[in-house]
């Protein structure tokens, strides 16, 4: 899945990756993301070898 839009919210400093994803979900959903995007993004995060990794994969998802 080729995903290009981007969420906007603000990831709290000190957050591990799941952390992360419970808020960012949620801001995903209200911008109107399918439940698929979502589901393709915690994907990714989840799979992620560790937690810095995990974070920059949420930060590209993330608006600027």
């Amino acid at each position: 899945m080729n995903i290009r839009k981007k969420v906007r919210w603000t990831l709290p400093p000190n957050t591990n990756r799941y952390a992360a994803l419970d808020l960012w979900v949620p801001a995903a959903e209200d911008e109107g993301w399918s439940e698929a995007e979502v589901q393709y993004v915690i994907n990714e995060v989840v799979e992620a070898e560790t937690d810095a990794a995990g974070l920059e994969v949420l930060a590209w998802y993330t608006a600027s």
